[in-house]
């Protein structure tokens, strides 16, 4: 439900304060079946990524190039997630480079969906502190 109204949540266990993606009924860290859905800034850094040449699934064919990023969330202990990069899908990729989060709503489809993107932050650092544009 989160993604629908624009907004980015993680699980986090109650117990042992926690964060954890993917979604589990039990904490990874303390074995608690107390999580909560919590939300987050959809912000990150960079952790890695790959140029997608080749989609592996017939409703993407028409897609490619595109760029997949697994983004590290600082607000939520570090917590990463994959999404993809917006904009040109040949741009020079950086990694630690700022991120922030675009939802990308489709409720034409049949079932409707909401989609996390990311896109570069305006003046993005890397980790090293040197400008990326």
């Amino acid at each position: 439900m989160g993604l629908r109204e624009n907004r980015l949540q993680v699980q986090r266990c109650v117990r042992c304060r926690s964060w954890q993606f993917g979604p589990e009924w039990i904490c990874h860290n303390c074995h608690s079946f107390d999580l909560r859905w919590t939300d987050v800034e959809p912000t990150g850094r960079i952790y890695s990524w790959e140029r997608v040449w080749h989609p592996s699934y017939p409703a993407l064919k028409q897609h490619g190039p595109y760029l997949a990023l697994l983004v590290e969330l600082p607000h939520a202990g570090g917590v990463r997630m994959v999404g993809n990069l917006l904009g040109d899908p040949r741009q020079t990729v950086v990694i630690g480079t700022e991120v922030g989060g675009v939802f990308e709503h489709h409720p034409e489809s049949d079932p409707s969906f909401s989609l996390l993107q990311w896109r570069l932050k305006q003046g993005a650092d890397r980790v090293d502190g040197h400008s990326t544009g």
